[in-house]
């Protein structure tokens, strides 16, 4: 891996992209055949995706998808420290 990316700018993308994505899927309700609109959709999901995996292997999981079943039959994010529990970089 490459440097550690700041912890709120990374929190701060995700939350950029998943605005994006939650939108462009209102607007997709309306408009199913909008090639331009479901171009958008299809990559800031992509962008949210990478982001959710960048965030899980510096920080922990965010998402049950991007989480890693361990074999000590529990689930290791709950360990890690919450979100909201530690600011900034």
């Amino acid at each position: 891996m490459s440097e550690r990316p700041c912890k709120k700018d990374l929190l701060n993308k995700i939350n950029v992209v998943s605005f994006a994505v939650d939108d462009v899927k209102l607007f997709l309700d309306t408009h199913p055949c909008d090639e331009d609109a479901l171009a958008f959709f299809r990559e800031y999901s992509r962008m949210r995706n990478e982001a959710l995996k960048e965030y899980a292997a510096y920080y922990g999981p965010l998402t049950i998808d991007t989480t890693v079943y361990s074999c000590a039959d529990r689930w290791d994010w709950v360990n890690e420290p919450w979100p909201w529990q530690e600011g900034g970089c």
